[in-house]
């Protein structure tokens, strides 16, 4: 089967690119298949992740403006050019299967391009976070936007969604549910004994972190043995609001802001609970990631990636904006090893539904469909 996956670039680190690279490598590995992927932005840029040699890379050098809109004059202008390209991609290979990773240009006229090939549109963000835009919509275009994005995934034949509360945000009935594929499953897990707590995630204003410090301020009033360690980057002065934070709370030696890594599994092994305040989730990889490595979590209840993933069998969820809530389950689960060790266990088992093997065989399955559906 040759299937083409449509992205913007693979060289820039993010859950989109991270998944895109353990589908694409698991599909590879089947004889039968013959695996694509155009990119618009990639340039003589490095993937970041690791892609197998037998998949095909094509860049076809759009280079949209990244500040602006692609509905911005400039980017409007690229527009024809690119889609000349995309079909003279189309035509060439002539795919059983075209796959819209990212959620870009490509998204609003690919289900238009070459129509005898099957369309599929993955969604890596929450709806949740366009119920007030859509709401109060403050100018016509806006208004006619969200028509005319409504109107375009009814043209694709499948929408992938990470977790079924999300279907319910779409006026199509043509998505179906496929959950993120672990990234590892490591052959040993944490022993829980050390004193970390971790958090990992893109820095940013969304993922809270901000509230987790508050959270922390809280914890270190009652247990001042356990430290915090924050993984992730972002943009400077974010980083700089909460490292300001951190010493105006004197928690400096006990909360730490550690920078990207590469070894988040290792970093996971090494501690004995995960953490998450994010103000909107889909489906967070990086909770499976805990998981795997045998972490309790706990996590705000918010709109919708958490609930999907955690229970009270292998952490717990706090309602939104309970800041005191979410410190008390903190030193319940840090205070209590033998409580931590089943919620470990269990999570660890959660993590396993989530294998390469069995998200994969759901991907195909629809692959198969589409392909004899037209």
């Amino acid at each position: 089967m040759k299937i083409v996956f449509i992205i913007d670039q693979v060289y820039r680190h993010g859950g989109i690119e991270r998944v895109l690279s353990i589908k694409a490598n698991y599909l590879s590995t089947i004889k039968t298949n013959d695996i694509h992927i155009l990119t618009t932005e990639q340039g003589d840029e490095k993937a970041c992740y690791d892609f197998n040699s037998k998949i095909t890379f094509k860049d076809l050098s759009i280079n949209y403006h990244k500040n602006k809109s692609y509905f911005h004059p400039k980017n409007l202008l690229k527009l024809p050019n690119h889609i000349s390209k995309v079909k003279s991609e189309l035509k060439k290979i002539n795919p059983d299967i075209v796959v819209v990773c990212s959620h870009s240009a490509d998204t609003y006229f690919m289900p238009f391009v070459n129509k005898k090939i099957p369309k599929i549109k993955e969604f890596h963000y929450s709806k949740f976070i366009e119920i007030d835009k859509r709401k109060n919509a403050s100018t016509l275009f806006k208004k006619l936007f969200f028509k005319f994005a409504d109107y375009v995934e009814t043209k694709y034949d499948k929408l992938v969604v990470l977790n079924p509360d999300e279907a319910n945000y779409f006026k199509s009935n043509n998505t179906i549910t496929i959950p993120n594929p672990l990234t590892f499953y490591p052959d040993k897990t944490s022993n829980l004994d050390t004193n970390i707590v971790i958090s990992a995630g893109r820095i940013a204003p969304v993922k809270r972190y901000d509230i987790l410090i508050d959270i922390w301020e809280l914890v270190h009033q009652s247990n001042t043995s356990w430290e915090l360690h924050i993984y992730g980057t972002g943009e400077s002065h974010y980083l700089d609001t909460l490292q300001k934070k951190i010493i105006d709370k004197k928690l400096e030696k006990h909360v730490f802001l550690k920078g990207a890594t590469s070894l988040i599994k290792e970093k996971m092994l090494n501690s004995s609970l995960f953490v998450m305040t994010s103000e909107n989730e889909c489906f967070p990889l990086v909770l499976l990631e805990a998981q795997a490595c045998g972490l309790p979590i706990i996590s705000f209840d918010c709109p919708n990636g958490p609930r999907n993933i955690i229970s009270n069998k292998n952490g717990k969820l706090i309602d939104m904006e309970d800041t005191k809530g979410f410190a008390e389950a903190i030193l319940k689960t840090i205070s209590n090893q033998d409580l931590r060790i089943p919620l470990g266990k269990n999570a660890r088992a959660n993590a396993a539904n989530y294998s390469v093997e069995k998200v994969m065989n759901i991907w195909l399955q629809m692959f198969d469909k589409l392909k004899h559906s037209k």
